[in-house]
């Protein structure tokens, strides 16, 4: 019989796949969408590395803020 330590193997960090991004780092790319300015390697970067979830909820919360900012902007305008 083999003695077999029975815990997984902790998963490798290939170099070919960068560790995941932060919510800020998902924010960021989510706002350089919006304007539509991104570098090829950035974006080949983040397709690899930003978690489709989290790429949700930070697009939904800058919609959400843009879409306030602008009502906030046009109340002011019209002043009501």
């Amino acid at each position: 019989m083999l003695n077999e330590d029975p815990r997984p193997a902790p998963p490798r960090n290939d170099s070919a796949t960068p560790p995941r991004a932060g919510f800020l780092a998902t924010l960021r790319a989510v706002l350089w969408s919006f304007i539509g300015i991104r570098r090829r390697h950035d974006y080949e970067h983040d397709s690899r590395s930003l978690d489709p979830r989290a790429v949700v909820v930070a697009a939904l919360l800058a919609g959400l803020a843009f879409v306030l900012t602008i009502v906030a902007v046009v109340r002011m305008v019209v002043g009501s």
